[in-house]
């Protein structure tokens, strides 16, 4: 069973491969490994964030429909 990262969850992973990429003692074979795994990470934030975006937008434009409508009272 596959288990959905938070966004947060994501992201710490994403730092944490980061770093072990940039400290450089790992074989190719272990660092395209860990690149296609931050790709999929990076798919994740991507889809969290463009989810959250979705909703504050929704929430943005009612409570500029409700503010509109009490200005025109």
């Amino acid at each position: 069973m596959t288990q959905k990262l938070s966004f947060e969850q994501a992201s710490k992973q994403l730092d944490e491969i980061i770093a072990k990429l940039e400290d450089g003692n790992l074989t190719l074979a272990e660092s395209v490994a860990l690149f296609e795994k931050a790709q999929t990470l990076v798919q994740i934030c991507e889809k969290d964030f463009a989810d959250a975006k979705g909703k504050l937008t929704v929430i943005h434009n009612n409570l500029e429909e409700v503010l509109n409508f009490d200005e025109k009272k």
